[in-house]
């Protein structure tokens, strides 16, 4: 790996086409270096881990109604859409986008953390969309899904977007364009003119997470993955891009990030080196955000030890400046500690999610955040005693470039009614690498597996889980085995959506 210092030029620079960051990241897009066995085999636990969570999610509204405007615009070659026939093509980048919220609905796919978040999962609907529109096979899908990975966790490890409250899918849209690129074998200068045409159209503000969070945070990464699509399409066809994006007197870095005098390191593969950023990346065992993860756990952990829960005085968990910010009590959102709020600001509360894995002793992507739960006044009372503070020692550890040491935990001290304290903490949650209980293939199938049951029949589940283990054998014509067909009793369920343009 090699460090790229990224800074604002002056337009009156010199500033060649070979420094950008966009075409560094174009070269390692273009180059045709193996993947490793081991890099492809997370691929596929991440294919399957993508495919549990949308099935779980399939018959809620936001991704009812990704689908739905998916189905009005069928296209040929095309696309498969998540739920509908593999025979239903759609035009690849709005199969893209309703897979992608099906994706990222319930909050419960891979993660990467760094100076930035990301969910690099989300490259996948856009660029098997896209694989499978263009007869590309496995193989190829790997390859590109590979540099998807790549590009978005090394752009998360360099350049901080939420510090300006520039949401994370600024650092999708260029990984999806560079991961499509890898797909077709595009040359270096068209695949900069996508990445820059991507990044200029999906940086947005992080309102989207704050506060009263609305549906549009699962349609925020599809929206990305879509527009990434569009760019590649309007490169391969000759437009091009503002340039320098990123670097550029009135560009990304000067405008939107840290300003004129502003360094950031982006570390990027050298021509040759494998793309293995993907097994740096994690998923979840629970169904919340992911600095909620350990906190479940430690929560689980602690319960027996605690007792009777009612003779909790207070709870203070100590944690990281971000854990702090974005979950926690120092957001300044009335709305995490509200028994009304929706299910999509209640995964972005650590001290609702604190409170309830207490009380219950386990996590549900469903029955945790029901609204009789959320209102149980045993658990008000309790989520209202729970509060968070910043510890310098958490925030060191939550950037720490030493994975051994890198952790996204708290310390939690329980103080009761007695005056009695309860300690305990926990570094990384149970499913991590280094956690107590990592996953691995049969812990990706198994979750598969629970969150399909009741929506994808046994025979399909066993015929997608036998595709995707064959990822990188299979065919151009089999690529649409990657998507799940439900039957049509169970879309039958599916939520009003209402009447659109489409």
């Amino acid at each position: 790996m090699k460090p790229h210092i990224v800074r604002a030029r002056a337009a009156a620079d010199d500033f060649p086409r070979p420094d950008h960051l966009a075409t560094r990241i174009a070269q390692v897009a273009a180059d045709p270096v193996a993947v490793p066995d081991e890099v492809a085999e997370m691929i596929v636990n991440r294919i399957i881990d993508n495919a549990g969570v949308a099935a779980a999610a399939l018959r809620r509204r936001p991704p009812t109604t990704a689908r739905r405007q998916a189905q009005a615009h069928p296209y040929t070659p095309g696309a498969t859409v998540f739920g509908l026939p593999a025979a239903q093509r759609f035009s690849p980048e709005w199969a893209a986008w309703a897979n992608a919220v099906a994706v990222r609905e319930l909050d419960f796919h891979d993660t990467f953390l760094a100076a930035e978040y990301s969910h690099p999962g989300d490259n996948i609907p856009p660029i098997l969309a896209v694989a499978q529109h263009t007869g590309r096979g496995g193989a190829e899908l790997i390859r590109a899904l590979a540099t998807g990975y790549e590009i978005q966790i090394d752009l998360a490890r360099g350049i901080c977007l939420h510090e300006h409250k520039i949401d994370h899918v600024a650092h999708l849209g260029p990984s999806v364009a560079a991961g499509i690129g890898t797909l077709l074998g595009l040359d270096g200068e068209t695949i900069y003119q996508a990445i820059g045409q991507a990044l200029h159209t999906t940086t947005a503000t992080r309102q989207s997470r704050k506060g009263e969070i609305s549906s549009w945070k699962a349609y925020a990464p599809a929206f990305a993955g879509k527009a990434a699509v569009e760019a590649v399409d309007r490169a391969m066809r000759g437009e091009t891009a503002p340039a320098p994006i990123w670097e550029g007197e009135d560009g990304v870095i000067a405008r939107l990030l840290n300003g004129p005098d502003a360094e950031y390191a982006v570390p990027l593969p050298v021509p040759g080196e494998p793309k293995r950023a993907i097994l740096d990346s994690y998923t979840k065992e629970h169904s919340a955000e992911y600095q909620s993860q350990a906190p479940i756990d430690l929560a689980r952990r602690m319960r027996e030890r605690l007792g009777d829960l009612g003779r909790i005085a207070s709870i203070v968990l100590h944690t990281s400046h971000h854990t702090h910010v974005v979950i926690g009590s120092g957001s300044g959102d009335p709305q995490k500690y509200d028994p009304n709020a929706g299910r999509e600001t209640l995964d972005h509360s650590v001290p609702y999610i604190f409170a309830v894995a207490l009380q219950d002793g386990t996590w549900h992507h469903e029955r945790s955040y029901a609204p009789e739960r959320a209102r149980r006044p045993d658990t008000v009372a309790l989520w209202h005693k729970i509060r968070t503070v910043e510890d310098p020692e958490w925030t060191r550890r939550y950037h720490s470039a030493d994975p051994n040491d890198k952790a996204f935990g708290a310390r939690a001290v329980v103080t009761l009614d007695s005056g009695e304290t309860i300690v305990d903490e926990l570094a990384v949650a149970d499913a991590h690498p280094l956690g107590r209980r990592p996953f691995g293939r049969e812990q990706y199938v198994a979750k598969f597996r629970t969150l399909a049951e009741g929506v994808l029949e046994p025979a399909e589940q066993d015929r997608f889980l036998d595709a995707a283990q064959r990822t990188p054998l299979l065919r151009p014509d089999e690529l649409d085995q990657l998507t799940c067909t439900v039957a049509p009793e169970i879309l039958a369920t599916e939520p009003s959506t209402g009447k659109g343009i489409f």
